[in-house]
């Protein structure tokens, strides 16, 4: 059957069955019911009877019921309750014996149905454990987290069994006994299910992640996704107009993009853009790297309304040692050609200005902004009479005493900061000798910033200066994942077929790969969130280096080794993950094989 034509919005649609995944007309559920001397299994309460009821397409297919050993007594009240007494479980099967045979009874493509789900699989799935049973993997439904959603207080106060059985004109009245509420949990279900093919609900798929925050307008737009690909890649919601709404990836376009008008979304701005979205464009990438990259640029190019994330990457800020006789620091938007040592790039200023604090504590820098000539002296500042400052505006200290400062400053940039980091560590030490706690937190959330920031640059840095990185990882169904890096930026990628050797790959990959010119700074070529995007898929275990080009090596005494030390001083001071230890190690050549 083919795929049905695009259909304006408000048209009924019957979809095919390839859209509708599985139908719920041909899955078979197993209602079930368990009665318990308490509530909880982990307290010591046990099963006492078992009943279930096996449905499908409306029929009943058979009905399971047993009594259970629960080898301990029932509580009074409990007895009472149910009329399941210790008399009664005398000579009863024990759960060792009545579990597997309910399992076999299910089958394996069985979904579980009860009333508060999480209750009776709790207790079946303790008892598997218990007996060492391996548990299915069962798709379960819960009919009350249903009935919440779609039976109205008008309807029915509560959403209790006995309750619901009466909405619903259950045949049998739930009385706590485990058959005789499993056959009423199955009226229940029908009546459930009947409501939600009302409201376009007509497969498992949609099932499990029905929720009634999705509106019937919302639903109606599922025609959008039926021209997509179930392939791995990037989306685009537009509206009316043509403009980007969202951008977003998955590993299946299809089924992903189909949540959005048939599953629970948490974020309300997202029922906003699928209100306006009119059309989808899908963008089938060979890996998963590939759509994560794709989706950085799209969202930076694009600007989306609806991405928060990502859109204005030109706000980053960096924190610049000038290039000039007495250097400075400066906090710039933008990394240039001159001569300057760039650190960062920074969430905000604050962070920035932070780490350029702790910098100033740490080494004698100058903090004025004038550009300073050792041919004519100008009047010193306060700082100078202070000790903070060698004074070179007035002669006071030349150019090469100056450049010896200047040249730890670089050094605590991209290699060595624990000089900086020791002597902001006494001063934290003093201050809080001192109980000027305040100060302290201060001085610790600078010294974070500025371990942090360069601990990032330096991870970046070490990828950037790599003219080429060529690397494979093994797919999940055999085959291989190919990248090439130029640069930081990612400029080729492929997957390799189960059984294929990947040399002719890589080579038709480098052949068509970007070509890129470096720029200056620690990212000459591309975005710092891409870089860590391709950082973060090389350190992925099991992923295999083909071809280098330079040398990927993290500095010994980096920043990175530093920043366990310090804790987050606030949300404005973001840890990146740098998964390299300090200590070098070697690394066996790879073998290429047809992975299979």
């Amino acid at each position: 059957m083919t795929a049905p034509s695009v259909s304006p919005p408000g048209v009924a649609l019957q979809g095919t069955f390839d859209e509708l995944g599985t139908p719920l007309r041909e899955t078979t559920f197993v209602v079930v019911d368990l009665e318990t001397t308490g509530g909880s299994p982990a307290a010591g309460s046990r099963i006492t009877e078992i009943g279930a009821v096996k449905v499908r397409g409306g029929q009943r297919l058979g009905e399971f019921q047993s009594l259970v050993d629960p080898q301990c007594p029932v509580p009074p009240f409990v007895a009472v309750l149910t009329g399941i007494t210790d008399a009664m479980l005398f000579g009863a099967p024990r759960i060792e014996t009545v579990l597997p045979a309910f399992l076999e009874w299910c089958g394996p493509d069985a979904v579980l149905v009860a009333h508060n789900a999480p209750f009776d699989t709790g207790f079946l799935k303790f008892a598997a454990d218990e007996a060492r049973i391996p548990w299915p993997s069962y798709a379960v439904v819960d009919t009350a987290r249903l009935a919440r959603q779609l039976v109205s207080k008008d309807e029915s106060p509560n959403c209790k069994l006995s309750s619901l059985a009466r909405v619903f004109g259950a045949t049998t009245t739930p009385n706590h006994r485990a058959l005789e509420d499993a056959r009423a949990t199955v009226d229940v279900l029908h009546g459930l299910l009947e409501r939600l093919g009302g409201i376009g609900v007509h497969s498992l798929e949609e099932l499990s992640t029905f929720t009634s925050r999705v509106t019937p307008q919302q639903r109606r737009k599922r025609y959008l996704a039926d021209a997509l690909p179930s392939a791995p890649g990037v989306y685009v919601f537009r509206d009316a107009k043509g403009r980007a709404l969202y951008v977003g990836t998955s590993k299946d376009l299809r089924s992903r993009v189909r949540t959005y008008f048939t599953a629970s979304e948490p974020r309300r701005r997202m029922a906003e853009m699928v209100g306006l979205a009119e059309k989808v464009d899908a963008i089938v990438c060979a890996t998963s790297l590939e759509a994560q990259v794709r989706e950085l640029r799209l969202i930076a190019e694009l600007r989306p309304r609806y991405n928060r994330r990502s859109k204005f990457p030109e706000r980053a800020v960096w924190l610049k040692l000038t290039d000039e006789a007495f250097p400075r620091l400066s906090i710039v938007r933008q990394v240039r050609d001159d001569g300057g040592s760039y650190l960062g790039p920074f969430a905000s200023s604050r962070t920035a200005e932070r780490a350029r604090d702790a910098v100033h504590q740490a080494f004698p820098i100058r903090q004025c902004t004038a550009r300073l000539s050792p041919r004519k002296a100008s009047p010193a500042c306060a700082l100078a009479e202070m000790g903070r400052c060698g004074a070179p505006c007035d002669g006071r200290q030349s150019v090469e005493d100056y450049a010896v400062h200047a040249e730890a400053v670089r050094s605590a940039f991209a290699a060595d900061a624990r000089g900086l980091a020791a002597v902001l560590e006494l001063r934290i030490e003093k201050l809080a000798a001192q109980e000027r706690f305040e100060e302290a937190a201060a001085a610790r959330d600078r010294v974070a910033a500025f371990v942090r920031g360069a601990a990032r640059t330096q991870r970046l840095a070490a990828l950037t200066g790599c003219g080429l990185v060529v690397a494979a990882r093994p797919r999940t169904a055999g085959g291989w994942d190919l990248a090439a890096v130029r640069n930081g930026r990612l400029v080729g990628s492929c997957a390799v077929p189960r059984q294929e050797h990947p040399a002719p790959h890589i080579e038709a990959m480098l052949a068509t790969a970007e070509t890129v010119t470096p720029g200056p700074g620690p990212l000459p070529c591309a975005l710092a969130e891409e870089v860590e995007r391709v950082l973060d898929w090389l350190e992925l275990p099991g992923t295999r280096l083909v071809e280098l080009d330079g040398v990927w090596a993290s500095p010994a005494y980096g920043a990175g080794g530093l920043r366990g030390r310090y804790e987050v001083g606030d949300g404005d001071v973001v840890p990146f993950a740098d998964k390299r230890g300090l200590r070098p190690g070697t690394h066996p050549a790879a073998t290429w094989g047809a992975a299979g």
